[in-house]
C-alpha cells in the first residue's frame, strides 16, 4: 500500500470517528439531568435555587457520563430543553404558584413520566394543591413521586433533624448519619400505607417542633403533627411501574447545607438513581469551597 492511500485511509477513519454520528454516539452515553430553578425568593441565603442548581450542576459534572443542564427562571421557555432527559430536578417555590400545575404543564410532565424519566422535587417544590383548576396535582405526586407537601395536613417548621441512621439503598451509598438545621417539612402526604414509598431521610422532631411554636409563619400547625415521639420522613424514594423513580426532600431551605457532604451527597446519590445511573459504591464525590458556596446567590440585600 503506498503513502498516498494510506493517508486516505487514515482520514477517512478520521472523519468517521469525529463526524456527527461519532458524537452522537458518545452522547447516547450520557444522562441528561435538567435542573430547573424557580425564581428569586425569600430572604438571602433562603431559597437560592438559582444557586443551588448551578451548584448542584457543577457537582454532577464531575461525574462521568452525567450531562448536567440548568434552567433558571421556572419553567422553560424552551421547552426542547426537556427532550431526551434522563431525570428532571425542580427546585422552586411551589403550591398554588409552583410552574408544574401551570396550564398544560401537569400533561406535559406525564409524558414524560410514561417514558420512564426521573422526577427529583427538592425543599417547596414538593408542595402542590390537591386541585387546581380542575386538576388534581396532588394526586400526579403521589403517583410520581411517592408523596407531597399538603396545606392544612403537613407542616414546615425550622428544626435541626439528627439523622441517626440510613437504610441500605443505592440513594445512601458513602451518606454517614448527619445533623442539620434547615426548614424540615414532615407528616406529608404519602400514598396509602406508604405503597411502594421507601423512607430514605428520618428523624423524629422534638415536642417544641411539633407543637409548631418554632415553625415558619408559613400554613397551619398544631393537629396532625401533634403526635408525639414520631419518627417524621424527610426524604424518600420510588420506583414507578412504568420504570421511572422519583424522590423527594424537604430540606434545602437554606443554601449553606449544601456545604455539608453527606446533605449534598445524598440528594446527588438520588439524582442519580432517578436516571437510572449505577451509584458508586462511595456515593456521589464531589468538593465545594466556601467560595464556591457564595457563587450565583440571587440579589436580595445584604447578607
Amino acid at each position: 500500500m503506498n503513502r498516498r492511500m494510506t493517508l486516505s485511509l487514515f482520514l477517512a477513519t478520521l472523519a468517521a470517528w469525529s463526524g456527527p454520528g461519532a458524537f452522537s454516539a458518545r452522547a447516547a452515553d450520557t444522562a441528561k439531568v435538567v435542573l430547573i430553578a424557580g425564581r428569586p425568593s425569600h430572604g438571602p441565603g433562603e431559597h437560592e435555587f438559582n444557586a443551588g442548581c448551578k451548584l448542584m450542576a457543577k457537582c454532577l459534572g464531575q461525574i462521568p457520563g452525567v450531562e448536567p443542564v440548568v434552567v433558571t427562571g421556572g419553567w422553560p421557555k424552551d421547552e426542547s430543553v426537556l427532550d431526551g432527559a434522563r431525570t428532571l430536578v425542580f427546585f422552586m417555590d411551589g403550591g398554588g404558584g409552583h410552574p408544574i400545575v401551570q396550564g398544560d404543564h401537569l400533561e406535559k410532565i406525564q409524558k414524560l413520566m410514561d417514558k420512564g424519566v426521573g422526577l427529583v422535587c427538592l425543599h417547596y417544590a414538593v408542595e402542590v394543591p390537591v386541585e387546581h383548576h380542575g386538576n388534581k396535582p396532588g394526586a400526579k405526586f403521589l403517583d410520581w413521586i411517592g408523596g407531597y407537601y399538603e396545606t392544612g395536613y403537613s407542616t414546615n417548621p425550622h428544626w435541626k433533624a439528627d439523622v441517626k441512621s440510613l437504610p441500605d439503598h443505592p440513594i445512601t451509598r458513602g451518606v454517614h448519619p448527619f445533623s442539620v438545621n434547615d426548614e424540615w417539612y414532615f407528616s406529608i402526604r404519602f400514598r396509602p400505607d406508604m405503597k411502594g414509598v421507601t423512607p430514605i431521610v428520618v428523624a423524629k422532631p422534638d415536642d417544641r417542633t411539633r407543637d409548631g411554636r418554632s415553625a415558619s409563619p408559613r400554613g397551619p400547625y398544631g393537629h396532625i403533627v401533634a403526635a408525639k415521639g414520631r419518627d417524621e420522613v424527610l426524604g424518600w424514594a420510588v420506583e414507578r411501574p412504568d420504570g421511572g423513580r422519583g424522590f423527594g426532600f424537604t430540606g434545602a431551605h437554606f443554601h449553606k447545607n449544601w456545604g455539608d457532604p453527606d446533605f449534598r451527597k445524598l440528594v446527588l446519590n438520588a439524582i442519580l438513581w432517578t436516571a437510572r445511573l449505577e451509584v458508586p459504591a462511595g456515593g456521589a464525590e464531589t468538593t465545594v469551597t466556601p467560595e464556591e458556596l457564595k457563587q450565583n446567590l440571587d440579589p436580595k440585600g445584604r447578607r
